[in-house]
Parts: C-alpha cells; sequence; structure tokens
C-alpha cells in the first residue's frame, strides 16, 4: 500500500536540499551561474520521442545495387516465396543505408510464382538462389546458410524493413559482450510501435513478444539483456555456430518455433541469446504467413509449440507459468538487482565522478548484476543514457517515472538486494522512501568524497564565515546519510581515517576511482607542452586554473618561453576563458576524445589549492603514462610519493620549478611515468576493487 507520508516528506525533503544546494551555489559560484544551473535544474523535461523510421517510396521496379563484398563479416539470408514488392523494399533499404561492415547479401527463393525470379537477377550485388521446389522457411534458412562466406550469418525476413545502423548495431553485441552466441534485433510495426523486444518463453512452451505494442524508448525495452529467444525476422549467430548446431531444426517444418528452438540450442551451447535494441528493424508482421492460427502455414505454430515443449521439456521446468504479462523483476528473477540513484546519468568523459560510476556500474554488470539506474533529475541525456542501456542497464527516465521516486519505488522496489544512492543530497531525499519501499535491500550510500571536508576546505581558504557554517549543516546531512544506511563509501583512506573520528560507528569501504591502464602513450622527444583537465561544474577547478594561469605559468613561461597551457573541461566559466588571451594559453572546453592530450603532451598539472577525495584528472593522466606536477591537495589519499610517483608543490614558485625541472628532464621523466603507471594499476584498476566490489554488492 502506498505510504503517503513518506512520499510526502521525500518532496519536502527535495525541496530542502534543492534551496541548500542553491545557497552553496550562490556562494561558491555567484548568481549568473547559479541562474543557469537553476534554469537547466527546472526546465521541462522532454515529451516521449517519435520514433523517425525511414520507409521506402514505393516505385515501379528498376535495376539498382546493394551492398557485396568478396570477403563478407555478415552473410544476409533473406528467404523469400511470393511478395515480390515486399523483398524490393527491404533491398532498397539496404541499398540506401548500407552498413558499414563488410556484407553479401543472399536471397533464397523458394519457389516463388510472382515477378521474384524476373526482378532479382537485376539487382546487382544480389546473390539470388532459386531452390527447385517450395519446402518452406527453414530448408531455405538453411539453403541460404550453406552459401554464406560471413563470419556472422544473418536472417532477414523479406518483410522488413532495416533502419540506419541496424547491422552494424547488431554485429557489435559480439564484441561488446563476450559470449553471445545470438543477438535479436528490436522489431517496430510501421507506425513505430514496439512489436517485439526479445522473446519470452513460459514453462509450457507458450511464448510472448515481449513489449508488443509499447513504446519502442520504454524504458524496459530499450536495454540490452538476455532474452529467451529472439525472433528470426532479424538475428545473427556465427555462421560456424549455426552450422555446428545443424541448423535450424527440421522437425519444425515448414515454419514456426523454429528460431525458439535455435537459441535454446545456443544457449544449451553455452552461449548467450541477446536482444539489441540499438538495431531496429520494421517488420510488416503477417505479410507472409498470415495471422490466422487456425489455417495456413500459421497453424503450425500450434502444433509446433507441442513439438518444442516435447523437446525442451527440462530447461522448461525452469520458467516462470504463463500468468500476466511478466515485466523486469520476473526477467532477472535469477540475478543480483541492483538500484544506482545519482544526480545526473553518468557523463564520463566529462567529469573523474561519472568516469568512476561508469566504470563501477560496469564492473557490476560484468560481474552478473542486473542493475537499474535512476537519475534524480529524471532526465535522459544521450548518447549517455545509450552508453548504459548498451551495457545491459536498464535505465528509467521522463516521461516514464510519472509519480516520481515514490510512484516508481511503490512498484519496483521490492525487487532489489542493493540500493545506492550517490552524493549526500540524493541520498537524504531517498533514504525515506528506500526504507519504506526497498526494506529488505542493503543500503549503500557513496559518498563520492566527502562534501563536507571539501567545503570546509574552500571556505578556509576564502575567509568565507558563511560557507564555513554551510559546510558544518552538510556535515550534518552526510553523516545522518551514513547512519541511515549499512554501507558508506569513500574514495580514499584519508577520508576513512576522517570518518573514524567523525562517525566510528558506520562501516566504511573504500571504492576509489577505477581506471583502465592506458599504456605509455608517445615517448619524452614526441611530447609538449603542459595540460590541466577537470570540469568547470566544480568550484575547486575554476579556483586552480585561476591560480595556476595567473600565478604559476607567468614563471614556466620565462624559461620554456614556447610551452603552451591546454586548459581542457566542460562549461568553463566567463573568468576561465579570458585566459586564452594570456600568451601560451588555450582553453579548449570540452573535448570529446582525451587520449591526444594524454598521449602527447608532456605533463600534466593538478594545481588544486582546496579539495577532497580522489583527484580523476591524476589517475587520467598517470593511466596514460603522463607525469604530473600537483598540491598536496590534489594527491591526498592517491598513495603518491612526491619525487617517485608525482612532483609535488603548493607555493607558485616551487610549483613553477617543479614543472621546469620535470618537463627538461627525460630520465626523471620517464621514470614518473612509469611510477605512475605502476600505482593506477596496483590502487585504481577494476582488479584492484574487485575484492570491494564484491563485498558491498554481493557477499
Amino acid at each position: 500500500m502506498p505510504s503517503l507520508p513518506a512520499d510526502a516528506h521525500y518532496w519536502y525533503l527535495r525541496a530542502k536540499a534543492l534551496l541548500h544546494r542553491g545557497m552553496a551555489s550562490l556562494r561558491t559560484r555567484g548568481w549568473r551561474a547559479t541562474w543557469e544551473r537553476a534554469l537547466l535544474q527546472f526546465r521541462p523535461l522532454k515529451a516521449e520521442r517519435r520514433v523517425a523510421l525511414y520507409l521506402p517510396d514505393a516505385a515501379a521496379f528498376a535495376p539498382f545495387a546493394v551492398p557485396a563484398h568478396p570477403e563478407p563479416r555478415a552473410s544476409i539470408v533473406i528467404p523469400v516465396y511470393n511478395h515480390c514488392t515486399a523483398t524490393l523494399a527491404c533491398l532498397r533499404a539496404l541499398a540506401a543505408h548500407p552498413p558499414a561492415a563488410a556484407c553479401e547479401i543472399i536471397v533464397v527463393d523458394d519457389g516463388s510464382s510472382d515477378e521474384t525470379a524476373a526482378w532479382m537477377p537485376l539487382i546487382d550485388g544480389l546473390r539470388y538462389h532459386r531452390r527447385v521446389a517450395n519446402g518452406g522457411f527453414i530448408a531455405a534458412c538453411n539453403d541460404g546458410a550453406a552459401l554464406a562466406r560471413g563470419e556472422y550469418l544473418v536472417l532477414l525476413n523479406n518483410d522488413t524493413i532495416p533502419q540506419p545502423g541496424w547491422l552494424d548495431a547488431l554485429l557489435d553485441t559480439f564484441r561488446a559482450h563476450p559470449g553471445t552466441g545470438l543477438a535479436g534485433a528490436q522489431l517496430l510495426y510501421p507506425d513505430g510501435r514496439l512489436q517485439e523486444a526479445g522473446g519470452v518463453a513460459f514453462s509450457d512452451g507458450s511464448t510472448w513478444s515481449y513489449g508488443r505494442f509499447e513504446s519502442p524508448d520504454d524504458p524496459r525495452y530499450a536495454y540490452v539483456r538476455d532474452a529467451d529467444y529472439c525472433s528470426g525476422a532479424a538475428l545473427a549467430i556465427p555462421l560456424a555456430l549455426f552450422r555446428e548446431l545443424g541448423g535450424l531444426d527440421t522437425r519444425y517444418a515448414p515454419a514456426y518455433y523454429e528460431d525458439t528452438d535455435l537459441a535454446f540450442a545456443v544457449r544449451a551451447a553455452g552461449h548467450r541469446v541477446l536482444y539489441q535494441p540499438a538495431s531496429r528493424v520494421v517488420h510488416d508482421e503477417g505479410t507472409t504467413a498470415g495471422t490466422d492460427t487456425s489455417s495456413g502455414v500459421k497453424a503450425y505454430q500450434v502444433r509446433n509449440r507441442g513439438t518444442f515443449a516435447r523437446k525442451w521439456q527440462e530447461r522448461l521446468r525452469s520458467l516462470p507459468d504463463p500468468a500476466g504479462v511478466p515485466g523486469p523483476a520476473v526477467l532477472h528473477r535469477h540475478q543480483r538487482q541492483i538500484l544506482v540513484v545519482d544526480a545526473l546519468t553518468p557523463r564520463p568523459d566529462r567529469d573523474s565522478g561519472s568516469l568512476r560510476m561508469f566504470n563501477l556500474i560496469d564492473m557490476l554488470v560484468r560481474s552478473g548484476a542486473h542493475v537499474v539506474f535512476v537519475a534524480a533529475n529524471h532526465e535522459r541525456i544521450e548518447p549517455y543514457t545509450a552508453r548504459l542501456q548498451a551495457l545491459g542497464v536498464e535505465v528509467w527516465y521522463a516521461p516514464f517515472l510519472a509519480g516520481g521516486m515514490p510512484a516508481w519505488l511503490r512498484v519496483h522496489g521490492g525487487r532489489f538486494a542493493v540500493t545506492m544512492a550517490s552524493r549526500h543530497y540524493v541520498a537524504s531525499e531517498l533514504l525515506p522512501l528506500l526504507e519504506r519501499y526497498a526494506p529488505s535491500a542493503r543500503r549503500v550510500f557513496d559518498t563520492v568524497d566527502l562534501h563536507y571536508v571539501r567545503e570546509r576546505r574552500g571556505a578556509e581558504l576564502a575567509g568565507d564565515a558563511g560557507a564555513l557554517s554551510a559546510a558544518e549543516a552538510t556535515r550534518a546531512r552526510e553523516l545522518e546519510a551514513m547512519d541511515r544506511t549499512h554501507v558508506t563509501l569513500v574514495v580514499s583512506d584519508v577520508e576513512r581515517t576522517q570518518l573514524a573520528v567523525d562517525a566510528p560507528a558506520v562501516r566504511v569501504e573504500v571504492l576509489s576511482n577505477l581506471h583502465a591502464v592506458a599504456g605509455p602513450g608517445l615517448p619524452f622527444d614526441q611530447r609538449s607542452d603542459l595540460v590541466f583537465v577537470g570540469g568547470f561544474r566544480h568550484p575547486p577547478n575554476i579556483d586552480a586554473v585561476l591560480w595556476f594561469a595567473r600565478e604559476v605559468f607567468p614563471r614556466v613561461r620565462e624559461r620554456l618561453p614556447q610551452v603552451r597551457f591546454h586548459c581542457i573541461g566542460a562549461e568553463p566559466p566567463a573568468e576561465v576563458r579570458a585566459l586564452a588571451q594570456q600568451p601560451g594559453i588555450v582553453v579548449h572546453g570540452h573535448v570529446p576524445d582525451l587520449a591526444p592530450y594524454m598521449d602527447r603532451v608532456r605533463v600534466a598539472v593538478a594545481p588544486l589549492r582546496f579539495g577532497a577525495g580522489v583527484k580523476g584528472k591524476v589517475n587520467l593522466s598517470m593511466a596514460h603514462g603522463q607525469p604530473v606536477v600537483a598540491t598536496a591537495c590534489a594527491v591526498e589519499g592517491m598513495h603518491l610519493r612526491d619525487g617517485v610517483d608525482v612532483a609535488v608543490a603548493d607555493d607558485p614558485a616551487a610549483f613553477a620549478d617543479a614543472v621546469v625541472a620535470l618537463y627538461g628532464d627525460r630520465g626523471r621523466w620517464e621514470r614518473q611515468a612509469q611510477a605512475g603507471l605502476d600505482n593506477v594499476a596496483r590502487h585504481f584498476s577494476f582488479e584492484a576493487a574487485s575484492a570491494t566490489v564484491r563485498r558491498v554488492f554481493f557477499d
């Protein structure tokens, strides 16, 4: 039953938290930046998007060309029996938007009596094969597979309109998800409604097209997931595996249940069957076989259900009974379901907190959990939401969160084994609801960094008594959130030591930044210049860049007159943008691909004068073999040694000296670069975090 006091309390806490954050922003950012952020926070969210579908124009037949490659990666097999205008539309779609992947297209004519035999030979690049006699869908597909030369066999119905990018997304599933044996597309009706988001099988052998007639953007159907089967209207499978399994089972001839059977055989052989929503295919269901199961070819659907149920009776016992329409809780019943709520959707190319969150979610998914993510602002932000969905994360957003988190948790809260709220202002609002609607779940509070420590240091540096008072209020909120959760995550041993004093009864685990070790990049002689990376929504980064540009960089330029300082970070304020007028300073703003600056710039600087937590900018540079000059604040809690892994200096003259010395000393530069790579592997890699992730989320 709904708990109205809990719901009302949530909205009260949300309003209170927004007011507190607004006042803090006024103190640290000023009224203009605060106003801009408020407009973003309260702007109306976009309504549900209508799917823009490509549908080729109907026109009289004229010869054209389709993609053809002598060494195809994918062999697209299209079985046809009459309905030549549908086949023509399918081929025209493939010609209009050719895949990036090398492919061949094989049309297997199962004895058509219309214009198929006259038209198909006139299409350049098409491999046309006509069977001697009609044998049905299964026989035609197996014939096409025997002719295929690609690494992957792709079965595609002739009554489909593949959408741009469909094949590349389908094939990428095998790269992104090792162990995949079969991948199926998202099928849409011509009016844009969802036809199938992977199939669901039940204990009696019956099946359900998951998501039928719903919106294709509904969060339940918009992420990669394991499916019981995928429709043979558009699926891909390694050709070698298809042949190893003996192709489509002829006991289902002429058609129906052969795709379900294939998926079960793929899984029995130790491979995954995945639904890929990024691969969209319009399917005019019923064009070739109709929809009446009492007569014609469609009648075999009823007969073959029994055949399928007898063949897979042992496997079917573990499936749910056909009672109602299944939802995510049922589909992921065998997985540990984990809810993650953060202020915003992670944007890993923009800030270190996002990169840490994205990589943590990736670790959880790869460990076998099913992760559900909700941004507190309920916004869908592309391409970042799609990146999570491509991992297999169930991401919820407006307008599918009608009623907000209270209404959503009333429906979904009971399915979670673990819930994690990230940042104290998110946790404070959410915890009463989690206690009410997910009472059996382990509650985790991810601090990201201890906000009260960062705010206190900033207030002390500025000599701002009001900001110092606000930092104490933040401290009270953070400690209260810790008291209401089972586990608190911090990013360094320094913060764990701080909490041993401030909150000794709290269970604290260290889960630091997570980075892949990219490698050493270019050697010393092929590198030049200095770089800073950090998003400017974060006040310590603004202060750091202004201090470095005004107090340190002029001293560096006196001795290194050709050196440039590259300032990289999203949303630079006016005072940072104005630094570009200073000789040698280049203000880039947001840079989508940081690798060139990590691999080609000689020295990174991290001149932070206040802050808390672990600095992702330092990790990022070291992971690329780029030595760092930093303040003591910037390397706090990172297991770094001055003169070994990093160069540390706090006053302008000493910082400039350290930059110049490292910039010009090849031997020192190479030793520090290697030490930085070793440090990241030892303390900040996925392997280093695996034991903590296991304890917090799975034990």
